[in-house]
């Protein structure tokens, strides 16, 4: 990008300073924008998810929750936040209430003043609290275990309903957020220019012994490995099956 200066009506041009490393010419080019890579195939995807499973004991997440209205009320709050900063409000919360009768008993201001520590508190203080009275009138205050139903419910999206189909229910659905996404087109396991198209994807070329646990496998691969701005290639486990054409040069770093 040419930077232009205008001082006493003369014009100059100043060129930016070079990257001082590989490293930052890479970050320059924006890897979390990096175009699809080519697709996977079969043996590789095979690979990929019996590598992952044997890296990731755990494939569970990291939000705290002890029933499945937590759950609910937690993935509700997570949008566009941590999951570190919605477990800080949560435990706060939860103990006061966590029943959809307490949280109503708050009320909208009284709600807020729980969860003002997350980003977009106030809207998703209103849609909590619909939700709640919407599970006391249409679902006798339990969870429904539906899409359609889930997100007849305020505040409550195709991600949100299909996390909470997945880890609640155990239902072999995908939620695609951010990290998944990103871990789809970059690694080439789905590709896909919409969440949608990514979500429909995966479905198809997940194995189908790793579909329920793949949400939190990718979620959590994600997140700690195949990161947005600096991929951790090196100490990638599935580097191998992995379709990333810059995988060699993150790798060297």
């Amino acid at each position: 990008m040419i930077l232009c200066h205008i001082y006493k009506n003369t014009m100059t041009t100043k060129k930016p300073s070079q990257p001082k490393n590989n490293q930052s010419k890479l970050a320059i080019a924006k890897t979390a924008d990096t175009p699809p890579s080519r697709p996977m195939n079969a043996d590789n995807r095979l690979k990929f998810f019996e590598k992952l499973s044997q890296h990731i004991k755990d494939p569970v997440t990291e939000l705290n929750y002890s029933n499945e209205f937590e759950l609910l009320i937690a993935v509700m709050l997570s949008a566009q936040a941590t999951d570190k900063s919605v477990n800080i409000a949560t435990a706060r919360l939860f103990p006061v209430a966590n029943t959809p009768q307490a949280i109503l008993a708050l009320g909208v201001d009284g709600l807020k003043s729980y969860i003002n520590s997350i980003g977009l508190y106030n809207s998703k203080a209103t849609n909590v609290i619909k939700t709640c009275q919407d599970l006391l009138d249409k679902h006798g205050g339990q969870v429904p275990r539906t899409r359609a139903e889930l997100e007849a419910l305020a505040g409550v999206g195709r991600k949100t309903a299909n996390v909470v189909l997945n880890t609640a229910f155990g239902e072999p659905v995908m939620a695609v957020d951010t990290h998944i996404f990103r871990v789809g087109n970059r690694t080439g396991l789905a590709t896909g220019k919409t969440v949608l198209a990514v979500e429909n994807a995966l479905m198809k070329r997940i194995p189908s012994q790793y579909l329920v646990d793949a949400h939190h496998y990718l979620i959590l691969h994600g997140r700690y490995t195949c990161m947005a701005r600096s991929p951790k290639c090196g100490a990638c486990v599935v580097f191998d099956e992995c379709m990333f054409k810059d995988k060699e040069k993150w790798a060297d770093l």
